[in-house]
């Protein structure tokens, strides 16, 4: 089988071409914008006639895109996940190849859901942010085309290569500065969101079982239990070795100005919370904003302008809770996740470990 992969270098992309490379039907060609890919094309600027007479050139049977931008203003997001994904639309359409397209959704297309409730593919897209928006208008351009396509709602991925700007990633950073200087406690804020988080190896795994199965539309990739950050953070800190305490930021219902809540590794807090913006990795004292960008304000000032509890500083527009119904991949992919979080977590701190 011919695959092209469109985004081989980025995080989930990696994993992808490792999975593809080890299964020895697989023929794989990667295509972007890097001077490491099989052929160098700009997705966002690059026309549907010159990829369509590449795609007849080379003829796969599936093509994969991993490509696609987190960050930036809305022009940018729109030029990287929806403009770039309407010229692979089209010229799949202009061409003779006949290919498959899996495409990578990411649960940010949902938005906010109801505590306690799992996201089935059939619930009504409120997306949150540009972002998400961005996604789920070529989410739609896939399902418009007419084309043989699949596109995979990826959760939160988790594993080794977690981006250190993510949630995850601030979290492991700011807990090897800690123990880096040698500071007994580490004071963090954002830790009462819940997420489903599924490691980027499983995720490789489903697109694999994507791209070789005859599902269409669109299909939840996670693991069906949502996971405090809380918790997560608990967790990494056993893993780590950690022993110092995990000061949270707690702001109860009651108002928005609370003191620190402690947290020893291994235990685990049981009231909701809303953590302020601050310094990542910030030392005793300081403040650790998981998921939220840095500001010069002080703690103080911080606990002041707190917002409600629901206004959670995760940066993916979703709130204060997602969890993935997982029941159509399990049925039409045969895919089910294996790898938990605790070794999910691991790996992410054996890489932040090495820059100690």
């Amino acid at each position: 089988m011919r695959v092209l992969l469109i985004g081989a270098n980025g995080y989930l992309g990696r994993y992808v071409a490792d999975r593809l490379l080890a299964d020895p039907a697989v023929q794989l060609t990667a295509l972007g914008r890097g001077d490491d890919a099989d052929v160098r094309f700009d997705l966002a600027t690059g026309s549907p006639g010159a990829l369509t007479r590449f795609l007849d050139a080379v003829h796969p049977g599936v093509v994969i895109n991993c490509a696609g931008a987190t960050r930036g203003g809305a022009r940018e997001l729109t030029r990287h996940n929806t403009v770039a994904v309407a010229t692979i639309c089209e010229s799949l359409r202009r061409s003779g190849c006949g290919a498959r397209l899996v495409q990578l959704g990411c649960s940010s297309e949902y938005g906010p859901s109801q505590p306690g409730s799992s996201t089935a593919e059939d619930a009504v897209p409120r997306p949150g942010g540009p972002y998400g928006v961005s996604k789920l208008a070529a989410t739609e351009l896939v399902l418009g085309s007419g084309l043989d396509a699949v596109v995979l709602r990826v959760f939160s991925p988790v594993g080794p290569g977690t981006p250190a700007g993510s949630p995850l990633g601030r979290l492991a950073e700011a807990m090897r500065r800690a123990m880096q200087s040698g500071d007994g406690e580490l004071k963090l804020s954002g830790l009462g969101v819940q997420r489903d988080f599924v490691d980027v190896r499983d995720v490789a795994r489903a697109v694999h079982a994507a791209s070789l199965s005859a599902a269409q539309g669109v299909v939840n990739i996670g693991t069906g239990r949502a996971v405090r950050l809380r918790d997560a953070a608990a967790v990494l800190a056993r893993v780590a070795g950690f022993g110092g305490a995990l000061h949270e930021l707690d702001v109860p219902h009651g108002g928005p100005h609370a003191g620190p809540q402690q947290t020893h590794p291994g235990t685990h807090g049981h009231h909701g919370s809303h953590g302020s913006h601050g310094h990542p990795g910030a030392r005793s004292g300081g403040l650790a904003a998981i998921g939220a960008p840095r500001s010069e304000a002080t703690p103080e000032q911080l606990a002041a302008a707190a917002p409600p509890p629901a206004a959670y500083p995760y940066p993916d527009g979703c709130g204060a809770w997602q969890q993935a119904d997982v029941r159509t991949a399990r049925d039409r992919l045969g895919w089910r996740p294996r790898i938990n979080l605790e070794e999910s977590l691991a790996d992410i701190w054996m890489e932040a470990a090495c820059r100690i």
